[in-house]
Parts: C-alpha cells; structure tokens; sequence
C-alpha cells in the first residue's frame, strides 16, 4: 500500500469513473486501474463495483476512503509543522478567485505579499467556484479563494466568512447604507443578475423563493464589470457584495443598501488540495488572505461576519 494508490482511490471515489480519473490526474487509464487493484488485493475486498456507467465505491471502500483521506491529512500537518519558520518565500504561487473575491483583494493581497515577501510572485485566475475547484483538483491551481463548495474527499475547505450581500443601484437611485431595504420590495424592480448557473443568482431566486415573489431580470450579465456598467446606466438594480463596490460608492456612481427579510448571504472558504502537498507560501496567501478579510469586516468595508 502507498501514498499514490489512496490518492487514486479519493479521486476515483469522488468522480466515480476511472476515465475522469484519469483525466483529472493526467495519469494512463491502465495504470490507475493496476493501482486500484493492487489495493484490492492486499486488502483483500473489493474497493468498488463496476458496472457500464462506471465505478461505485462498496461499503468496504468507504471505510478505506475514509482512513485514506485522513491520511493525506497528517501528511499535510507533518509538511506544515516544519515548514512554518522559513524567513523568506520564493517562486510562485498560483491563486484561483471568483470575480467579485478578485475585485476586492487583489490589490490589498500583492500588496501585503510583496512587502513581506518580495521574491514571491503570485498569479491570479478568476472565474466561477465551479471552474476553481476543477482547476485546483487538476492540480493547475495551488489554492482557490471560493463560495462554499460541496465537501470532496479531495478538497480541503477552510471557511472564512459569511458575506452579505447588498442591494446597489446608480447614485440616483437613492439607496443608504444605513436604510435596509426589504427583499420584498425587488418585486417591483427591474435587476441585473448573474444567469442561473452562478451562485450568486442561485442565492437570489432561493430568497425570492421563500417570500414567494419572481424576480424580474433586465439583463443578465456574467461578468462583474458587465453588471456595474448595466447598473450604473440605468437598467436596474443588482445584488454584489459591499466591498467589491465600495471605491464606486465612495465616489459617488453607485449607491448601495442592505437587504433584509430575508438578507441574502452565502459563505466564502479558502480550498485547498486535501491529496497532494501544499506550500508554505501558498499556506501564507491563504493566511494573508483572511487576515484582509477580518481587517475589511472590521472596518465596516466588507458586510458580513467572519467565521
């Protein structure tokens, strides 16, 4: 038995099929199903049934995955624990971040490492939590900044805080930040939204959804810069994050409100890969990470609570 085989198994378990497997990991379909049973007969138990549609895990495989993850675990708690005096950090490191996280942090985030750590360099992809999680499993990412992702053997998720979000409009609308806006009220307005893939709609229409009213969207529009564009010429309201708007609101182009009954939130984690080593400098992007993130909570700059 060794590391490699339980990596294997997590990640079969996970997708269920040894092609994506295989995918996932860039390693030959043969050599993971040679692993797979190798396993299998020094534990003597089949891991996983397979069937036309692929590979099921049995109830014996689900007590190996179990010992399997938290043994990636230790091994990353042993990495930590005598990496955590090293003076200085070098190379790269390669970050994934939803659009909004990256409007927010960017900024604060190079800057904070490059003061402290000037021979590290930092490379940021955007795109949505699904995308991330994808990247950071086929190994392209080191640590993705995310939306409460569904929990993967593969994964290691660190919450950080619960966000909420707020009801913005172009300056004339009017709205005040210390004047909360009744979710019911959207009812008789026109937003711009997100299409229903991405999360933040999916939080939207669920909160619609329990005080019994349909949205109406305008526009919907993927992108961040998109939506504050639509919004700042007048096609309707939108629903973003404090922070990722606050320089707009400080000038005076947008205006922004908090929406209440219900205030529609979702949880923001810092994931990283449970199966294979994670460095000290992207362990220290993470940490500087949630350091600026208390520090705009604290401020009043980003609306939510840390967790």
């Amino acid at each position: 038995m060794d590391v490699v085989q339980l990596k294997t198994l997590i990640h079969v378990a996970e997708l269920g099929s040894l092609s994506k497997a295989s995918d996932r990991l860039h390693i030959a379909q043969p050599a993971l199903s040679r692993q797979i049973r190798q396993l299998e007969k020094e534990l003597g138990v089949y891991l996983f049934e397979r069937h036309g549609r692929g590979m099921q895990i049995t109830e014996a495989g689900r007590e190996v995955l179990a010992h399997a993850t938290r043994i990636m675990e230790e091994m990353e708690s042993i990495r930590s624990s005598v990496a955590g005096g090293r003076a200085a950090f070098r190379g790269s490191v390669v970050v994934g971040t939803t659009p909004t996280v990256a409007e927010i942090v960017t900024v604060p985030l190079v800057s904070r490492i490059r003061q402290a750590h000037p021979d590290l360099a930092v490379r940021f992809s955007s795109a949505f939590s699904g995308y991330l999680l994808d990247w950071l499993q086929r190994g392209e990412l080191e640590l993705a900044i995310s939306y409460d992702p569904q929990p993967l053997h593969t994964l290691r998720i660190v919450p950080v805080m619960m966000e909420n979000l707020m009801l913005v409009g172009p300056a004339q609308t009017g709205l005040r930040l210390d004047q909360p806006v009744p979710f019911d009220s959207l009812a008789g307005h026109q937003l711009v939204l997100p299409s229903a893939r991405h999360g933040l709609r999916k939080i939207m229409d669920e909160c619609a959804q329990a005080r019994g009213l349909k949205l109406t969207t305008s526009v919907e529009a993927d992108s961040f810069g998109a939506m504050i564009d639509l919004v700042r010429h007048g096609f309707g309201l939108t629903a973003l994050p404090l922070a990722s708007v606050h320089a707009q609101l400080e000038n005076g182009t947008l205006c922004a409100a908090p929406l209440v009954e219900p205030t529609p939130m979702r949880k923001l984690v810092l994931v990283y890969p449970a199966d294979r080593r994670v460095s000290p400098a992207a362990r220290y992007v993470g940490d500087t990470f949630v350091e600026i993130a208390a520090d705009l909570v604290g401020r009043g700059i980003w609306a939510g609570h840390m967790l």
